[in-house]
């Protein structure tokens, strides 16, 4: 059966945590894996400006072996010149797998439902899964594999986007308090969240929305934030910058978590809005470490799908 990773829960506990420890592997030794020897190409669409997405996938996919066939959304016109099925049915007979960085949900869905190689979430409006193997993974790199079941997670800032659901569904399968901290009306989706407490339900962690940036943050292990404008909000920017003022990840709100709490910002990161200078460039932050980790998570996934396939 054909393995896909198209929102967080796609992994059962037991598998993130196999992904997790072969990131860890291949963090440690880049080409120890080289599922894709040939070179077997892996197609890469992106509907959506990117950088870190496209490079992590572009040197995974070399790293293991394999060639990085990158495709622009915009030119391609998936669902406008040609049907998500029928442009998947052209792709999967020549590639060994596709990650597509796109818009709704219901693309990737689409896609998934007829392909015969995985099909790979890089990113959709409600979910971002891959970037939370990252920070997982992250979190792993400076604490290790073991700590992640039990580790209180807090995010502020807005929460109702993809990073808000995946980091709900996320931290839950690795066992993690998750808190969010968000102003009404930004809050994670309720049937994500539902979804979240049920499997934290079996492992051990829990999830917890509030209002009060500091309620999320306190006493926190790792404390992470993002973008107060995401694509597609920029008319809004002053308005957000006004209402989500009281979320800034600043030397204050960080002194509420616990000591040597761990900083993460998917970036790309504003400084002096979402988070101060002093902090993402500060002695706890490690976001450049989850940049990187995006290379090795997602080598250890594309590796993980391409063996359960």
């Amino acid at each position: 059966m054909t393995r896909h990773f198209l929102r967080d829960d796609d992994l059962t506990p037991a598998e993130q945590k196999t992904v997790l420890e072969l990131g860890l592997a291949l963090r440690a030794d880049r080409y120890a894996k080289r599922p894709l020897e040939g070179p077997r190409a892996v197609a890469f669409i992106t509907d959506k400006p990117t950088l870190r997405t496209q490079v992590s996938f572009a040197a995974g996919i070399a790293e293991l072996g394999g060639f990085p066939l990158v495709v622009d959304g915009r030119l391609a016109q998936i669902g406008v010149r040609e049907s998500v099925v029928d442009t998947t049915r052209v792709l999967d007979r020549q590639v060994s797998a596709i990650v597509w960085r796109t818009f709704g949900q219901e693309r990737i869905d689409e896609m998934a439902s007829v392909s015969r190689v995985p099909v790979v979430n890089a990113l959709t409006d409600q979910f971002h899964p891959c970037q939370i193997l990252a920070d997982l993974l992250t979190v792993a790199q400076h604490r290790g594999l073991d700590a992640l079941p039990g580790t209180t997670f807090a995010y502020v800032g807005d929460a109702a986007n993809n990073m808000g659901n995946s980091y709900v569904l996320g931290g839950a399968t690795a066992g993690m308090h998750v808190r969010i901290g968000g102003p009404e009306g930004y809050l994670p989706d309720a049937e994500v969240v539902a979804r979240a407490r049920e499997i934290a339900g079996s492992t051990g962690g829990s999830v917890t929305l509030t209002t009060s940036a500091k309620e999320a943050v306190a006493g926190a292990d790792v404390v992470a934030t993002d973008t107060w404008i995401s694509m597609g909000d920029e008319a809004e920017a002053e308005q957000r910058a006004d209402l989500f003022w009281d979320y800034q990840l600043n030397a204050e709100l960080l002194a509420a978590a616990a000591p040597g709490a761990l900083v993460l910002h998917c970036l790309p990161a504003y400084r002096g809005k979402e988070i101060t200078a002093e902090v993402i460039d500060g002695p706890q932050s490690v976001v450049f470490d989850e940049a990187e980790n995006r290379l090795h998570a997602q080598k250890a996934l594309l590796a993980f799908l391409l063996e359960q396939g």
